[in-house]
């Protein structure tokens, strides 16, 4: 049986900038998008517990689904590589070429592009190419499930100290009921904030609703899309260079991007108070950059 274990280096830096400073706050970022170069961040998290159920159910075929530059797709090709799986994905839209799928495919992951309306609709399309392949295991777009919701707890067990704040970006709000679950069993006093990339995204709090261990209120901050999923404006892209620039840490404007936005962008607001320590996720996916290489 394999070790399906990564060793988790995602440490906790102090972001220095004046406008903190201004405001009487300690702001700092954990580091998951160095727990690997490609299974980074949430992904890795996400994938870790539904990895060791495939295994226990004897399935050595992975089988899950995305657009064509989902960092899901590519975690998901690199994580069967390294642990010994078969993986296929299945790809919303007409057949492209890509930097994405170049690494997919370089991880020896199957592509098979699908319409948008066939898309909607994931398990008839598992069901469509794998039904009579019972080594196939289905695993839901963007990882989401309750034993991802489980992977991203454990995130809360690494801190090295209570934040009166946490942010992450919001996808599936699989990371963020993850997150919630994990402050709740710490029974910490620190206040959750997702921030969804999607347009309308109050919608995430049902999804971050189902994977609750314990009903909990925490904030949405819905202001922050840019104009939707894989959208941008100048100012966000300006954000992101200005950014990576003056940290040396490298984000991307479809998650993490708008989730620090959202960050300092309340903090001029005034949203927190003197002394407030915060705590913002870099929830990896870095490779979602060369998407956008256009924008900048």
């Amino acid at each position: 049986m394999l070790n399906i274990e990564l060793e988790i280096f995602s440490p906790v830096h102090q972001l220095q900038h004046p406008l903190f400073d201004e405001k009487g706050l300690k702001v700092f970022i954990k580091r998951d998008d160095l727990i690997h170069p490609i299974i980074s961040g949430n992904k890795w998290r996400k994938l870790k517990y539904t990895l060791i159920k495939a295994q226990s159910e004897g399935k050595n075929h992975l089988v899950t689904f995305g657009g064509a530059y989902s960092n899901h797709l590519l975690a998901t090709a690199a994580a069967a590589a390294k642990f010994g799986f078969k993986a296929t994905g299945i790809v919303r839209g007409e057949a492209v070429q890509n930097d994405t799928l170049f690494m997919c495919d370089l991880h020896g992951m199957q592509l098979i592009f699908t319409d948008r309306e066939s898309y909607r609709d994931k398990p008839a399309l598992f069901n469509k190419y794998f039904a009579d392949d019972m080594d196939a295991f289905f695993i839901d777009e963007g990882g989401a499930s309750a034993e991802a919701a489980k992977g991203c707890s454990e995130l809360v067990d690494e801190l090295p100290q209570t934040y009166d704040h946490i942010f992450c970006a919001s996808g599936t709000g699989t990371t963020a009921a993850g997150i919630i679950n994990g402050i709740q069993q710490h029974q910490l006093s620190t206040r959750f904030h997702a921030v969804p990339v999607f347009k309308n995204g109050e919608f995430i709090r049902g999804e971050i609703n189902q994977y609750l261990t314990t009903p909990t209120d925490y904030d949405l901050h819905t202001d922050y899309h840019f104009g939707g999923y894989g959208k941008t404006t100048p100012e966000l892209i300006g954000f992101v260079k200005e950014f990576v620039a003056a940290t040396g840490i490298l984000i991307e404007p479809i998650y993490t991007g708008k989730m620090l936005y959202a960050l300092f962008d309340l903090a001029r607001k005034n949203y927190f108070k003197p002394g407030d320590q915060i705590l913002a996720i870099h929830s990896g996916g870095i490779w979602g950059v060369l998407g956008m290489k256009d924008k900048f």
